[in-house]
């Protein structure tokens, strides 16, 4: 896109009104600089940034070297909602009179606060084009709908996410007049971290903090709940107080609320706390290099569920602030901070942990895309909007509440006896067991399972158990992960075929190791024996009531019984060729046998290793599982493994 031929440069008029939104502008404002050749840059500067209680952050503004051409004040004290609804009334009284003498091409704009509102009101009754910056994003508060008003009002749009975008789109914004960006402080960000930071870290918390080893808290009130909002503030200093670790607490933002968010602070001593450091305003270089370095971040600034991701800081976003953006997994929600325990678990999980960084929200490239964006405007098109009407897609994020819950699998085990299923939680702990008389036929077996697999997962939600899968089979362990395969059936490792006419499986086919080594194998074996009276000797005896199983084998042949232990070697035999085609394919160091029939097949099984496989793969331990559940737990482990395992 080129610059459209005219006769003069664009006359950009940028408006800034706290230290948020000119981290986001700053950016911006140097590349227009860098470029007087097309363009004309015009600073106005009001909200808060005149306000010596917020820091009289204008001063950055001229410290960055830029000409302020109109300073407004336009904030009335009070912090409650009558004084937002007249600082956005005295901006549209004071805003005319400046617009009609710098006389702009566009307005750009940022966001989502009240004094944005109140420009972008003013730019679009007086027919300039306004640039909205970040339009599109969802936070969860009465930010939304200031920021989504702004759209409406605004011609054109920069936005940082996909998501943003389709958002747009959906609001009827003309796809011509949408530009995907990325957030203009992502290019900052990324080139931040690698420079000196040690010195900052000691001036604003003190010589003695290491890195990683310190929180930063940022809290602003909401303003459709602020009694909320200001008992969750209380809460959150009250667990940065138990958590006992350096932090540096910045002052709220101006909304209604923030008053009384200050009074809490000095009402706890956070000011003279010895733990604790309370700042206005911290310059943005130096905050980002403050949080990239932190163990954690926490409140509910939209600077936590944006920037800090570039870092892969810990954060934990309170309340409903910003609960609709787009997060990296970076970011624990706690949706319902209501207490000071929930917050402080949060601490706990989250404090000290590295993240993968995140680019979510840029990748350092969004000032060169914006500039190239305002060279093509063509001040001949009309102003009116076109719209359309596309779909826009959801977002998921984590949940503390879900977290709190036991994470926890359904494990089955197809005894030749017995059926059993476990609820099995993540710590590896039975939480409550079912057995079950196996049923003779496949047909009755499968109702069987699902009935204790429904009866099992009912009984999971009144002890608050997360049921996340159903988990059956063997496994295979390949540095020290799981493997599950394509459609997650790796490691079905029963129904190797050792024997081309073997006996039937249950799986359809014959020959599989299942067929010989399973106890339901083994109950068939008795059972036949039985039924010939060759399977009791001396010293036994099955009482009527009584099904043949596969320990009543076991039993005879230690007594001796000639067919029984031929049985038993033929079935360890099986699976030792089994374990000699594993040991082929995947070379493992370790094979662990578990369940009740393992001491009785670990000798042959040694054996057949020694006889068939490779001297290459002969030196393989093959150890008993000491596990006292070994079945339950390695099918409960397939499920957990796989369902909170984080893939980077």
């Amino acid at each position: 896109m080129e610059k459209k031929e005219n006769n003069r440069k664009l006359r950009v008029c940028v408006a800034t009104c706290n230290r948020a939104d000119y981290s986001k502008l700053a950016p911006i404002m140097f590349g227009i600089k860098m470029e007087p050749e097309f363009f004309e840059l015009d600073v106005v500067v009001l909200g808060s940034h005149l306000i010596d209680d917020y820091g009289n952050t204008y001063r950055m503004i001229e410290q960055d070297d830029f000409d302020i051409n109109t300073r407004l004040h336009t904030i009335v004290r009070g912090e409650d909602e009558a004084a937002m609804v007249e600082s956005v009334g005295l901006a549209l009284v004071k805003l005319p009179d400046v617009l009609n003498r710098l006389k702009p091409d566009i307005m750009i704009v940022h966001g989502d606060r009240f004094d944005a509102l109140a420009l972008a009101t003013s730019a679009a009754l007086m027919n300039i084009r306004i640039l909205h910056i970040e339009g599109g994003e969802v936070s969860g508060t009465i930010d939304d709908s200031i920021r989504h008003a702004i759209t409406k009002l605004a011609h054109y749009h920069v936005c940082c996410t996909r998501s943003a975008e389709q958002h747009l789109i959906s609001m009827c914004e003309d796809h011509d007049r949408i530009l995907l960006a990325g957030c203009p402080s992502y290019d900052k960000l990324l080139s931040a971290k690698n420079k000196d930071y040690m010195s900052i870290i000691r001036m604003w918390l003190g010589d003695d903090v290491k890195p990683k080893d310190y929180i930063v808290a940022l809290q602003h009130p909401v303003t459709t709940d602020i009694k909320h909002s200001i008992k969750m503030f209380e809460l959150t200093l009250d667990a940065l107080i138990s958590f006992n670790k350096r932090t540096l607490v910045l002052f709220p933002n101006i909304d209604a609320g923030s008053k009384e968010m200050v009074r809490v602070m000095r009402k706890k001593g956070i000011e003279h706390h010895p733990n604790f450091r309370a700042v206005k305003h911290v310059p943005f270089d130096q905050f980002i290099q403050l949080v990239a370095h932190a163990g954690c971040m926490i409140g509910n600034s939209s600077c936590g569920v944006r920037e800090v991701g570039a870092f892969g800081t810990p954060v934990i976003n309170l309340g409903t602030r910003q609960i609709g953006r787009e997060t990296g997994e970076n970011v624990l929600h706690v949706r319902d901070a209501d207490t000071q325990d929930k917050i402080l678990q949060a601490l706990h999980l989250q404090f000290g942990k590295q993240y993968p960084c995140s680019k979510i929200y840029g990748d350092g490239n969004a000032v060169p895309r914006i500039l190239k964006f305002l060279k093509s405007i063509d001040l001949q098109e009309p102003l009116q909007k076109k719209f359309c009407f596309p779909p826009v897609k959801d977002n998921i994020s984590q949940d503390i509440d879900h977290i709190l819950e036991t994470l926890s699998a359904l494990a089955v085990d197809l005894g030749g006896t017995n059926l059993r299923v476990a609820i099995v939680s993540m710590k590896g702990e039975i939480v409550k067991k079912y057995t079950q008389f196996n049923p003779r036929t496949y047909e009755e077996r499968i109702n069987l399972i699902l009935q204790m697999c429904v009866e099992a997962a009912a009984e999971a939600v009144k002890l608050n158990c997360r049921i996340l899968g159903v988990g059956i089979g063997g496994g295979i362990v390949h540095q020290h992960e799981l493997i599950h395969g394509s459609s997650f059936c790796a490691a079905e490792l029963g129904h190797i075929v050792v024997s081309l006419d073997g006996p039937d499986c249950s799986c359809g086919s014959h020959g599989c190791i299942e067929a010989y080594a399973s106890g339901m194998a083994l109950q068939r074996e008795a059972k036949k024996l039985h039924d010939e009276d060759q399977l009791l000797v001396e010293g036994m005896s099955v009482p009527k009531d009584e099904a043949v199983g596969a320990l009543h084998l076991i039993q005879a042949a230690k007594l001796g019984n000639a067919k029984a232990q031929s049985i038993l070697r033929t079935a360890g035999t099986a699976l030792g060729l089994g374990v000699v085609n594993i040991l082929h394919t995947m070379n493992p160091s370790l094979v662990i046998l578990s369940g009740v029939l393992a001491s009785h097949y670990i000798h042959t099984v040694k054996d057949v290793i020694r006889q068939q496989a490779l001297s290459s793969v002969q030196d393989v331990d093959v150890v008993v599982s000491d596990l006292v559940e070994p079945a339950l737990l390695g099918a409960a482990s397939m499920v957990l493994d796989y369902t909170t395992r984080r893939i980077y």
